[in-house]
């Protein structure tokens, strides 16, 4: 369903019953991206699938600052009163893992538990960041000036996606699929206000966001691991699991442990103790 949301529609997809889980996929995803997840999830919970601003079927505005974090944040707060849900869990991959972050930190009552799966909190030097807001710029109008088709060809060769290869046909056709189906408007916009160049870092906040959090990286993902293992370490009730044979993609590449790793740690919180899994 598409419900208005803070002057634009989001595309939300609910599914089961039981305590609240948003899923918020990443940068070129959509409610799709859970696929596999949601019979699973949704015998134990109530799953909400959220197409990102500019992704899906949820609307793509012109104004790259309207899909900036905070505003990101705001319209999943809205989203789950339209739905009369106070509090909720959250899964967030890549993308979805910054905003969930922000969202845990700017609003943490609303937020029950937090899984981050290939999450960064920003980027902490300004030059960094100043020099990646430059780079997703550019290629925002790349993909404007190109096209979607040419943009998926260049992101599908980068070296983090490489484990991607490794998927069966079936899976990788839709993942490419996923992708082609974005707009123009969307990707580039969602790169200017959303990238991680233009997001305020968090780095100085996990020492805040004290609700239960999972945290999942690849084994292969070398700097997403190393990033997971310094937020775990500055996160007071936080834990990490680095899962063998995968990449970015963890719930793609390993969907079996993944969705273990995620089930369990949320049997644990709504059980009240996060020391057993």
């Amino acid at each position: 369903m598409r419900l208005p949301v803070n002057g634009v529609m989001l595309n939300v997809e609910t599914a089961g019953a039981g305590p609240p889980l948003v899923l918020l996929h990443g940068f070129t995803g959509a409610v799709g991206s859970w696929a596999a997840h949601v019979g699973a999830l949704s015998a134990r919970h109530t799953t909400v699938a959220i197409d990102m601003l500019g992704h899906g079927a949820s609307d793509a505005p012109a104004d790259p600052g309207r899909y900036r974090i905070e505003h990101a944040a705001a319209d999943i707060l809205t989203v789950l009163d339209s739905l009369e849900m106070p509090r909720a869990a959250v899964v967030g991959y890549s993308m979805g893992g910054r905003v969930a972050l922000f969202l845990a930190a700017s609003a943490p009552a609303r937020v029950s538990a937090l899984i981050l799966e290939s999450a960064s909190p920003g980027i902490a030097d300004e030059g960094e960041r100043t020099k990646r807001a430059a780079d997703d710029a550019g290629l925002a109008d790349v993909i404007e000036r190109e096209g979607v088709p040419a943009f998926v060809d260049r992101w599908e060769r980068l070296p983090l996606f490489a484990t991607q290869a490794r998927l069966p046909a079936e899976a990788q056709a839709a993942v490419r699929a996923q992708r082609l189906g974005q707009s123009a408007r969307g990707l580039a916009n969602s790169l200017r206000g959303l990238g991680q160049g233009a997001q305020p870092p968090l780095f100085e906040r996990l020492p805040e966001v004290a609700v239960p959090a999972l945290l999942i990286a690849g084994e292969s993902d070398a700097r997403y691991a190393t990033l997971g293992r310094e937020m775990c370490s500055r996160m007071p009730n936080a834990r990490l699991v680095i899962v063998p044979a995968a990449g970015h993609t963890v719930h793609l590449e390993q969907p079996e442990v993944f969705r273990r790793a995620v089930l369990e740690f949320l049997q644990a919180v709504e059980g009240g103790s996060t020391t057993e899994v």
